[in-house]
């Protein structure tokens, strides 16, 4: 386990304790959440070394790294993401409309998949072996572990994508680096990410999925990740809500409280932190889309 006392977005040291949550998902361990004064963003401390960290996903219920849909929660995961491919493959076409797309962190290569079909060039990163296997056996796609990076030609990608991977990366900053290298000089660079400033955030505080400690070490919002993308001169063109995240993480944050008529009660916190986040702006998840300066 490591702790840090320097903001990795802004360089501040004003870093004071948030909350305190724990890994309701797999170990139940307890972790503190520090914030910066300055620019708003939310790191996990202690993090896990990157030796430790592969034991914190090391479960069948992990669920971008299996492609099962039994029981209620992984069949909804599994509808979310078939909706979710083509939607996201609508929004990518709006700017590009045929290419080349890296997905980083492209678990069992569903979304690549979706691409290739359409007649695109893919190329996924994957660190987790199961579902790196999954993508190459099941699609015959080009997924490589995450040492690949450095091997791509720079500018090779007219897209690069990281769906709810970057608060995943022990060194965000090291790992845009990497990956706007590659990016064409046009090329469209997408993030997307859970919000904490959400209604649902807000409402289920330490118990609030969009949390997921461990594996989250960063948390962001629209402010916070203004002010890493404009360090790494990435120009923000777009921020896109996902909605339908709001119903999954507030089913998950039920469940982690064992609330009864969770169902019910997920659905409502998602309409109310959508309603809400139509006026704020403050979704559940929102992509980021970006460009080089």
């Amino acid at each position: 386990m490591k702790s840090t006392n320097v903001c990795p977005v802004c360089g501040s040291v004003e870093i004071n304790l948030f909350l305190k949550t724990k890994d309701y998902f797999l170990t139940k361990e307890e972790f503190s959440l520090l914030k910066c004064n300055q620019c708003g963003y939310v790191l996990t401390s202690p993090a896990p070394s990157e030796k430790v960290l592969p034991k914190y996903y090391n479960s069948d219920q992990y669920l971008s790294h299996t492609a099962s849909n039994k029981g209620v929660i992984n069949l909804l995961y599994q509808v979310l993401r078939t909706i979710n491919i083509k939607r996201k493959y609508t929004l990518v076409k709006s700017y590009k409309p045929i290419g080349s797309i890296l997905d980083v962190g492209c678990g069992t290569g569903e979304l690549l998949n979706y691409f290739s079909s359409h007649h695109w060039s893919t190329n996924g990163i994957e660190p987790n072996k199961e579902a790196r296997e999954f993508a190459q056996n099941s699609y015959h796609l080009d997924v490589d572990d995450e040492p690949q990076l450095s091997n791509f030609s720079p500018e090779s990608f007219d897209v690069i994508s990281m769906w709810h991977v970057l608060e995943h990366v022990p060194d965000i900053n090291q790992r845009i680096i990497q990956v706007i290298k590659l990016l064409k000089r046009d090329g469209i660079f997408i993030v997307a990410l859970p919000n904490n400033n959400s209604f649902d955030s807000m409402k289920y505080g330490a118990f609030w999925a969009g949390l997921d400690v461990p594996r989250h070490l960063h948390h962001f919002n629209p402010s916070s990740f203004s002010v890493l993308a404009k360090k790494h001169k990435l120009k923000i063109i777009d921020i896109i809500p996902m909605k339908m995240d709001a119903y999954y993480v507030s089913l998950l944050s039920e469940k982690y409280q064992n609330n009864s008529f969770s169902v019910f009660r997920a659905f409502l916190t998602g309409f109310i932190s959508n309603l809400k986040g139509t006026k704020s702006n403050n979704y559940s998840s929102m992509i980021f889309v970006m460009k080089k300066e």
